[in-house]
């Protein structure tokens, strides 16, 4: 049986609700530039990284009477999981109109998610290590997916943090005030109390992506815990 999970609810917790069909599990487009020079051949292509994507799927409703349960259901967005990829899952939104009426005369229609370009692992469990302090500073992540993960890290320590990722110090971070420091990499933010905290960590955070495989951390100056979520990606 096919099915859409949005946010956690699956489409078989609304009654009568079917899927008909799933999207083909596709590769995004990665964007371009492209530039053209009088007198020389071919051109110049300038990678910009992947475009954000649509997956349409086509809906069935066996159960008129459940039509403002699925109206609620589709006015959402955040995490879908495909059935064809239950491992995965993909941030989205839903941008288009739904035909409701069409679904209400011949029981179908289509639902277009406008998904970004990376999955994520539906079941991942986050790294958790305490260390006390203690050496050695090092942890190792491993990214499962097939593309570079850009993870959401929380150290708690004190004074001021040297982090470190396969060699390449990536930030400086001061704990003086407060010890706990969450990284967004992805959002390239960084927050402490439910505040943001940018000012107090310096560096490149487009640099902290996980490679495919095995990934070093290193650090100087206390960290007692460290916690990774979102350290694989696919495309």
């Amino acid at each position: 049986m096919l099915t859409i999970t949005l946010n956690g609810t699956d489409n078989t917790d609304i009654a009568g609700l079917v899927v008909g069909e799933l999207p083909p599990i596709t590769k995004p487009q990665i964007r371009t530039s492209v530039e053209e020079i009088d007198g020389r051949d071919g051109d110049i292509i300038t990678k910009l990284g992947y475009a954000a994507y649509d997956k349409t799927v086509r809906i069935g409703l066996m159960d008129p009477d459940q039509i403002d349960d699925v109206i609620l259901f589709f006015d959402s967005e955040g995490e879908v999981i495909f059935s064809n990829e239950p491992d995965k899952y993909y941030r989205y939104q839903i941008l288009n109109q739904i035909d409701f009426n069409q679904l209400l005369t011949i029981r179908t229609a289509d639902v277009v998610f406008h998904v970004q370009p990376y999955k994520y692992d539906a079941t991942e469990v986050a790294i958790e290590q305490s260390f006390g302090g203690a050496d050695p500073k090092t942890l190792t992540v491993v990214n499962d997916g097939n593309t570079l993960a850009k993870p959401t890290i929380t150290i708690t320590g004190s004074g001021t943090v040297n982090l470190s990722l396969n060699s390449n110090q990536i930030f400086v971070i001061d704990m003086s005030s407060t010890p706990t420091i969450t990284i967004d990499a992805e959002a390239m933010e960084a927050t402490g109390g439910g505040v943001l905290k940018n000012r107090v960590v310096t560096g490149d955070y487009s640099a902290f992506a996980l490679d495919p495989g095995s990934n070093t951390l290193t650090w100087t100056g206390t960290i007692t815990d460290i916690s990774l979520v979102k350290y694989s990606r696919w495309i």
